[in-house]
């Protein structure tokens, strides 16, 4: 089972989801890790997956049919099961990453990186002065609605997990400048657009593909930043997973349950 996380009535909230973050920093070191991106509405499935044993779950404003109101339950139901609540914003402008943080996520994953610019705005968006210029609010649930320290929030707001993903042949070509902006975390390869971009979609298991997302994965671990991406089966997962990606996103909620009502439904008729 995932570690559970545990609430203190005299604690704040960024103190937990700092040691939260603390801990996924320290499994990602230790590598790998694993989690489903999440399009569902309700926290009963959020829990479910966290007490699979999961370690985070990737909460997917860009395809999936959430607003900021049902992520807030479903970043609580995450912590409840000891799941590490991200969430994948709908584009990288600033005030769709300053208000997930706000509801107290703990990494953002950002699409649509194609260039070092990119790559700037994103983390100038989710993080404080001095790190960025991510807009101040304190009467935020992450900010336990005021009552916790401001200062103290200010300052440990800034251990965000930050996720970039990147976007197409433009953002490869300028994978160099986009490694070299400090902040980054976890560079994310999405491997059914990069198929797209390299003209053959959905074929991801393509010689091509194969080789930008090595390329991608070896330039990256040089840089000593990690590196994620979308698998489907284990196969892939233990394949990535020898040469080095450390964030693995399995599946996705939705197609999980799928598959088990598929398999259930095959049983039943045999």
């Amino acid at each position: 089972m995932a570690d559970l996380a545990v609430y203190n009535v005299n604690g704040g909230y960024i103190e937990m989801l700092t040691k939260e973050i603390r801990l996924f920093r320290k499994k990602l070191k230790n590598g790998p890790v694993w989690g489903p991106f999440s399009k569902t509405e309700d926290p009963a499935l959020i829990e479910a997956i966290g007490y699979a044993g999961f370690d985070f779950v990737i909460i997917d404003l860009e395809h999936g049919p959430n607003s900021i109101r049902s992520t807030q339950n479903l970043i609580r139901a995450a912590q409840i099961s000891g799941l590490f609540p991200i969430v994948r914003v709908k584009e990288s402008l600033t005030n769709y990453i300053g208000e997930v943080l706000d509801i107290g996520a703990g990494g953002i994953e950002v699409p649509q990186i194609t260039c070092a610019e990119d790559a700037n705005r994103a983390i100038e968006a989710a993080k404080f002065f001095p790190d960025g210029m991510r807009g101040v609010c304190r009467y935020v649930r992450a900010a336990d609605y005021s009552s916790m320290d401001r200062f103290q929030y200010f300052s440990e707001a800034n251990e965000t997990i930050i996720i970039l993903q990147l976007e197409g042949e433009k953002a490869i070509n300028n994978l160099e400048s986009i490694l070299n902006v400090p902040g980054i975390d976890i560079i994310f390869i999405g491997p059914y657009d990069l198929s797209q971009a390299l003209g053959v979609p959905g074929r991801t298991d393509h010689p091509k593909v194969i080789e930008k997302m090595r390329f991608i994965i070896d330039f990256s671990m040089s840089k000593g930043i990690y590196v994620g991406t979308f698998v489907e089966n284990k196969t892939d997962s233990d394949k990535w997973r020898e040469i080095g990606v450390r964030y693995l996103c399995y599946s996705v909620d939705i197609g999980i349950f799928f598959e088990s009502c598929k398999k259930a439904v095959e049983l039943c008729k045999q």
